[in-house]
């Protein structure tokens, strides 16, 4: 049972140090749109988000202004696209993806996710479609947001669908080179996809949830470093006990976010789904997780201990949730995206983070490598290299790995690029031996699952 008064006192105490709720996202299930017709589909698709979410919006400002704590972002995620696009082409895609997008406009939410496809054992020929129109897609929309599911435990990874989307990406990239390759900040590549995630741009409504539900990404790195702080202003402490200081700050948020989600699913009249207590960094100073290391003790974001630091951070923050709550799910942790992170971009800019350490610290977070800024001649082969590596590390420890890789043209290393806005902005960073990567990307097939996968 929720204890409104506690969570109240709560919300007072940690008002000022950054705590919000990052995402109220409405997952919809949009399978029952499909048909022959592709006019008649995107007809039916607008019509049902239309109904679902016309008052998402509202809801989630009436609630936060209720409790006085900010719901930066009101988001949509559908079930996965590709299932709409068997039997058409490219052109449906596009069509669809152009509904998607306008009807996200209509009813006033930030993104929409679940132009998705899920390939980790093989393509069916609407995935194929998916896959093959998405720089088209991503360049000519604005708020639609992309994912691509090539692997899994219990799959392995489909290294076929790794190639592809290095070639993706780079023609992505290319395709929104005055935008300094944005585009791919709306494509992620991920192994072991979770069907209930509400952040961008991984979100989409799974199998087995329903019709509709509303699910919460709560965030709040500037509330846990400063409990970290408070710990030790008291004298030395162990790193015991500054992890359960983070748990228990942890819960506080969670249960936070447990009320504000279950007054707006209310309100909608439609199910709470999941809360995700997930340290998602903005680009603003003191809302950092790269900050939380440093207030560990790590001397340089990337220097020997970073990847113990997160860990310890990671695991503090899932115990916390799950103890708080029932309903956590998605992908509860910490994130590490380098340009949304003020304290990671600064790292990468002063060459204590680089793409090995990073790629080391994503086998203990949440995510993987987010939001990183290649240089602009990185070839598809190498793309699909960095995905590969990424995947395995997610396939082979059962957990989430996510790929946001973007090749920026006419960049080379230590280049700045700025995308403003939640998006952040940080330097190129290097990628050693680019360019010579084909032979092992072109073998193709499957690599098997791992012995680990065997658990029934």
């Amino acid at each position: 049972m929720l204890r409104t008064e506690d969570i109240l006192s709560t919300i007072r105490m940690l008002q000022g140090e950054n705590l919000d709720v990052r995402t109220v996202t409405m997952g919809i299930d949009l399978n029952e749109c499909g048909g022959p017709d592709v006019k008649l589909m995107c007809r039916k698709v607008a019509h049902k988000i239309g109904q679902r979410a016309a008052r998402l919006v509202e809801a989630c400002e009436r609630v936060g202004d209720k409790y006085e704590i900010p719901i930066v972002n009101k988001r949509l995620a559908v079930s996965p696209a590709s299932m709409l696009l068997e039997g058409h082409g490219e052109a449906a895609a596009l069509e669809l993806a152009r509904t998607l997008d306008e009807s996200a406009r209509k009813v006033g939410v930030d993104l929409i996710g679940g132009f998705t496809a899920l390939v980790e054992r093989g393509e069916t020929a609407g995935q194929r479609v998916l896959v093959r129109s998405l720089p088209k897609v991503l360049r000519e929309t604005e708020r639609l947001c992309s994912s691509v599911n090539v692997g899994t435990t219990k799959a392995g990874i489909n290294m076929d669908a790794v190639g592809a989307m290095g070639e993706v990406i780079k023609e992505l990239a290319e395709a929104t080179r005055e935008q300094l390759g944005f585009g791919c900040a709306k494509l992620v590549v991920f192994t072991n996809s979770p069907s209930d995630n509400p952040f961008m741009a991984g979100a989409f409504h799974g199998h087995g949830q329903g019709d509709c539900v509303v699910s919460i990404g709560v965030s709040g790195p500037g509330v846990v470093k400063s409990a970290v702080e408070r710990v030790q202003a008291a004298g030395r402490v162990s790193l015991g006990e500054l992890a359960e200081q983070i748990k228990q700050t942890a819960f506080r948020v969670t249960r936070v976010g447990e009320l504000i989600g279950r007054e707006v699913a209310e309100q909608l009249g439609v199910r709470l789904g999941i809360v995700d207590l997930s340290l998602a960094p903005t680009p603003k100073v003191g809302d950092s997780v790269g900050e939380i290391l440093r207030a560990l003790g790590i001397a340089a974001v990337g220097a020997p201990g970073s990847t113990a630091a997160l860990a310890l951070l990671n695991d503090a923050v899932k115990k916390g949730g799950l103890f708080a709550s029932s309903s956590v799910g998605g992908l509860s942790g910490a994130f590490i995206p380098v340009l949304e992170d003020a304290g990671l971009s600064e790292a990468a800019r002063q060459g204590s983070l680089r793409l090995d350490k990073l790629e080391a610290m994503t086998a203990v977070c949440s995510v993987g490598l987010d939001m990183v800024l290649l240089p602009g001649d990185t070839d598809a082969a190498t793309i699909s290299a960095i995905i590969a590596d990424e995947m395995a590390i997610g396939m082979i420890n059962n957990k989430t790995t996510g790929c946001r890789l973007i090749p920026v043209p006419g960049k080379k290393a230590g280049d700045e690029v700025s995308f403003g806005g939640l998006f952040g902005g940080g330097p190129v960073i290097d990628v050693p031996f680019r360019n010579c990567n084909g032979r092992f990307i072109e073998n193709g097939g499957q690599i098997p699952a791992p012995i680990r996968s065997l658990t029934n």
